[in-house]
């Protein structure tokens, strides 16, 4: 039997969440067979680890066009799009029933567990670009298996890799002991197993983006309910103009008022901020809770509970044999960081971008999604509706299309990057607002080149 030519090889999409899902849809409408991999037993396992929490952003943004066209002829029907899901309805209503109408080329239980040319490890030149890839796997049931492939898009996103308390970005000393009485997710307190766990209780807070907004927000409306609940918010820098997001100005009405709900819960005393605070150790005090000592030598009040909401990093561990151009700070594509460092800006936008910024050495793989903005914060889903849509168009030998990148983004109204490392001060608020040409001076929409049409909107 002769060997099937590489246009008659699938494209594997590791990771059935939104983005995996899309390009799925987009490699469909292109006339691509895609197999997507997915390590869990459904559809958008990840975004069912967060279902409590409701999105930031409208049905109208998280639809992907290409997937509404597979599922209308299912009799699907769109929802609301001026209302905001949860994790658990963009999953339920949208996800899963997208999942569905691909039917087999979806494949759950099945982990990747690494990624390579056929017959070439990284260090080899030789035909390497001739050769297809070979995606190795393994089942639920523990069979391995590997599979051949003419391209891997990996959508497996960031969720499984959650960062430490430790500032220096590994775990504080004491932090993995510690582990019964430290979470790394936003606390879902409709669960009573979960609400019991934190009422009445200090529970420290360490993180300064949405998640840690939620979850101050969350742990004040159940301080109103339970006696002797209190939040101790954990930040790295102080507090200045741009420490609660965008607010009014943010053209995310609801991520803006999100933090316009965790600075009420400081201004109404359910929670008390530390600032300038960087976690160095996790300590036992004598009746066994949990104290917070900063690399200072500032040692905190005792907590019976840690939540850690201080961002996801990429688990690049599975493609140790494929040739990557990653930015050594953010670990995201060396041509997409500068558009996305957060040293240099913290706007929710970011340039429109496409196949061009998200290429590597290795010729027909890319990340997208979450896991191609590495360690940065600032992901939209309809960017990487985009991105999917970009890639699908030069997979098909379109690169007309998939060069002509369109999209219209929202802005959060803050701006201001990094500012001064220790300061809230002056200086770093007027970085915050913009002065001196920061991302915020863009115009409120941003939009490249013609031709290939936008998507809905999005974002989560």
């Amino acid at each position: 039997m002769n060997a099937p030519t590489a246009d008659q090889l699938p494209v594997v999409v590791i990771g059935a969440g939104p983005i995996g899902l899309a390009a799925a849809a987009h490699l469909v409408e292109r006339g691509i067979e895609p197999l997507v991999l997915e390590a869990g037993p459904s559809a958008a396992t990840a975004v069912r680890d967060w279902s409590h929490v409701r999105l930031f952003s409208t049905w109208a943004e998280l639809v992907d066009p290409a997937a509404e066209k597979l599922l209308a002829p299912t009799g699907w029907i769109r929802p609301d799009g001026t209302t905001y899901p949860t994790g658990g309805d963009w999953a339920e209503r949208y996800l899963q029933p997208l999942a569905d109408v691909l039917g087999n080329r979806v494949r759950f239980g099945a982990t990747v567990t690494g990624a390579a040319r056929a017959g070439r490890d990284r260090i080899v030149d030789s035909g390497r670009d001739g050769q297809p890839f070979t995606v190795h796997l393994t089942h639920a049931d523990g069979r391995e298996e590997r599979i051949t492939a003419r391209a891997v898009i990996d959508a497996s996103g960031t969720w499984s890799v959650p960062g430490p308390i430790g500032a220096d970005g590994l775990p504080a000393l004491g932090e993995r002991t510690a582990a019964e009485h430290i979470s790394y997710r936003v606390p879902d307190l409709t669960d009573p197993a979960v609400r019991a766990r934190y009422a009445g209780r200090r529970i420290a807070v360490v993180g300064s983006g949405a998640s840690a907004f939620t979850a101050l927000a969350s742990l004040a409306d159940l301080a109103k309910d339970e006696d002797g609940t209190h939040a101790v918010w954990i930040l790295r820098r102080g507090i200045g103009a741009g420490t609660y997001g965008g607010g009014e100005a943010d053209e995310l009405p609801a991520r803006g008022a999100l933090g316009l709900r965790a600075k009420a819960a400081v201004e109404a005393g359910h929670a008390t901020a530390a600032t300038g605070f960087r976690t160095e150790a996790v300590e036992r005090s004598a009746d066994g809770r949990l104290v917070l000592v900063a690399e200072d030598g500032r040692r905190l009040d005792p907590v019976d509970e840690i939540v850690v909401l201080t961002g996801f990093r990429p688990d690049l561990s599975f493609l140790s044999e494929i040739r990557l151009g990653l930015d050594e700070r953010l670990q995201a594509p060396t041509a997409l960081a500068p558009l996305i460092d957060p040293n240099v800006h913290s706007c929710g936008t970011v340039y429109p971008h496409g196949v061009n910024e998200l290429s590597h050495p290795e010729k027909d793989i890319y990340l997208v999604g979450m896991k191609s903005y590495g360690r940065a914060p600032t992901f939209l889903a309809m960017t990487g509706y985009e991105q999917v849509r970009s890639i699908a168009a030069a997979l098909a030998g379109d690169q007309e299309a998939a060069e002509s990148v369109e999209l219209t983004l929202p802005e959060t109204g803050v701006c201001g990057g990094a500012g001064l490392f220790d300061d809230s001060d002056s200086d770093s608020d007027a970085a915050r607002s913009g002065e001196g040409g920061g991302c915020c001076a863009a115009p409120t929409t941003l939009q490249i080149g013609i031709g290939a049409p936008a998507p809905s909107g999005g974002g989560c």
